[in-house]
């Protein structure tokens, strides 16, 4: 078999299963376990897979930048944002993550709706800037320009020094096993400092970011209590988010 079609292969069964473990697919496919990494290490150069130990799991789409990020589930993701506002309550200290479903969160915020909200994205900030009864506090430091959010020491700093109800986070990827993940090591680390601080940490996630894995672990899925998603997601990809115990929401 040719390079490219043991690419190709590995890429059909990647959509088709939801992961590969190489050892086992050595062995129904009657080649070298090395052969297999040797493939999956280079597909992953490319983008179309993310490494794991033992194998890979999909790629997350939700790599590119603001701007593109803002084109993807762009029908599901003001329903999402109106769900995840819902949950908010009058008088809760509310850190609102970066993201395009976030902002989307913002803009459906009630306007009567008397709140603190806490954020690290000027993106939420502006969005928020002419809401009549919401209080912003604006956290600073390094700008992450592909999420547009502050990252780094200042932003960490600020972070310890606040405690709050419920915690918005986005997310480019979300598996079972793999928990949340990011393509940022910083991002993730920041993101992390807001769960540990707040009571409630709620996830948002459009149906093409389940069942993909990025570089940086942000947390296990045992430090969330809701996911937001939206309606008419596939059984299949929710159904161990069920088990675990994580309320879910269908937007």
């Amino acid at each position: 078999m040719l390079t490219r079609q043991r690419k190709e292969l590995l890429l059909q069964i990647l959509k088709q299963d939801g992961q590969i473990v190489a050892k086992t697919l050595s062995e129904r496919l009657n080649l070298s376990e090395d052969t297999i990494r040797r493939d999956l290490r280079e597909l992953a150069k490319e983008g179309l897979l993310e490494r794991v130990h033992g194998g890979a799991l999909p790629a997350s789409p939700a790599m590119g930048n603001f701007a593109q990020r803002q084109q993807i589930s762009a029908d599901a993701k003001p329903a999402i944002g109106r769900a995840a506002a819902a949950m908010v309550r009058p008088g809760q200290v509310v850190f609102i993550d970066g993201g395009t479903t976030a902002v989307q969160l913002a803009r459906h915020l009630p306007r009567d709706l008397r709140a603190m909200v806490v954020t690290h994205s000027p993106s939420i900030a502006v969005e928020l800037a002419e809401h009549p009864s919401i209080d912003v506090l604006m956290i600073g430091g390094r700008l992450f320009k592909h999420s547009i959010v502050a990252v780094g020491a200042a932003t960490m700093e600020a972070i310890s020094q606040i405690r709050a109800d419920i915690f918005f986070m986005g997310v480019c990827s979300l598996h079972p096993e793999a928990g949340i993940t990011t393509g940022d090591y910083e991002e993730g680390c920041v993101k992390r400092a807001i769960s540990a601080a707040s009571l409630r940490t709620v996830v948002l996630a459009s149906q093409e970011k389940l069942d993909t894995a990025a570089p940086f672990q942000i947390a296990p899925l045992s430090q969330v209590s809701d996911i937001v998603v939206n309606a008419g997601v596939e059984e299949r990809l929710i159904a161990p988010y069920r088990a675990m115990g994580i309320k879910l929401t269908l937007a």
